[in-house]
């Protein structure tokens, strides 16, 4: 990795939000979205094979994944240059994907501020242990730790749950207005299931709903997942952690066929989101091209699988290892 350039700044600053291309990315998003869903819930009804619903959930399910991304911009206050568009479009779309706003924004703020710092973990990212921390930690808390990082259950109906149900309750931790965004979220939701239901029935909004939430936040989880968990990816106490190597070496470019990454936003350039988070997500792939500085080495899908065997941070090692890491530890 080259040391710092002190153009990057610079560079970043160039890629403003543009209104022509928000609004149309709305429109060819949150539509389709909305569109779908109502089609699948009309088929349902109709008696049309469930088969059919269920290959279509796949497709909705792609779109509330953009429309997450649209949110996740207005968090930055990079989707419009207006604050408040920001605010009422970020509510909006947070509704439409199970999101309270503020909290979400809050939590992925600070990750951005601290990703890759072995000192300031545990908000708005992954858990990820060192092989110390590990070691020394009992049983029960290891065993749920295992849990945690056991595919089958972080790509599925965990992901689905984080959304549906844990961030229906508010903690003691969270400040006023993210309570307050909790609050107002579920209302919304209450209202906008109860209209649905009125219209189409209890039956046909469920066979509906879960598949696509459980489709569109596992993609949502992996793709999360997959932006921090590689082979070689940073991680560094505080004194010497850097915000420039943790956007570079900490966070990936996942190099996806154009559909998929079409349907993700482009947040595959997530070393250069976490460099310029102000840049909208339809300028990230521009911002790529436009400049080898950001050239790194990408992660591929099959790459991606790969990471499914990683859980810690050896910090003797600098690197991530599997649960085959301890051997050495333990023996």
């Amino acid at each position: 990795m080259n040391p710092e350039n002190p153009d990057w700044r610079k560079i970043i600053k160039q890629y403003q939000p543009e209104t022509w291309r928000s609004v149309w990315q709305i429109i060819n998003t949150v539509v389709p979205y909305v569109g779908l869903f109502a089609l699948m819930l009309w088929m349902v009804n109709a008696g049309v094979w469930y088969g059919w619903v269920l290959l279509l959930s796949l497709l909705t399910a792609g779109f509330m994944v953009r429309t997450f991304i649209i949110f996740h911009d207005c968090g930055h206050g990079s989707f419009f240059k207006s604050r408040k568009a920001n605010k009422v479009v970020g509510i909006i779309t947070g509704i439409l994907t199970f999101t309270p706003w503020e909290l979400w924004w809050h939590e992925h703020n600070i990750h951005h501020a601290n990703a890759g710092n072995l000192d300031m973990r545990g908000i708005g990212d992954v858990d990820t242990w060192t092989v110390e921390e590990y070691l020394a930690a009992p049983w029960i808390k290891k065993f749920g730790y295992r849990l945690m990082r056991n595919p089958l259950i972080m790509f599925s109906l965990s992901a689905m749950l984080v959304f549906a149900v844990v961030k229906r309750f508010p903690l003691p931790s969270h400040g006023k207005k993210e309570k307050a965004s909790i609050w107002w979220t579920n209302l919304a939701l209450a209202l906008l299931t109860a209209g649905i239901i009125f219209i189409a029935g209890w039956k046909a909004y469920l066979l509906v709903q879960l598949p696509v939430l459980l489709f569109g936040t596992s993609l949502g989880v992996w793709m999360f997942y997959v932006q921090h968990n590689y082979d070689g990816v940073y991680w560094e106490h505080k004194e010497n952690w850097s915000f420039y190597k943790a956007a570079l070496e900490g966070s990936s470019y996942y190099q996806l066929p154009a559909i998929l990454q079409w349907f993700t936003g482009n947040i595959g350039y997530h070393h250069i989101h976490h460099l310029g988070s102000r840049i909208p997500n339809y300028k990230l792939q521009q911002c790529f091209e436009e400049n080898p500085l950001f050239h790194v080495k990408p992660l591929t899908i099959w790459g991606s699988f790969k990471t499914l065997r990683l859980r810690l941070w050896d910090e003797a090692k600098q690197k991530m290892v599997g649960w085959d890491g301890l051997k050495e530890y333990t023996s």
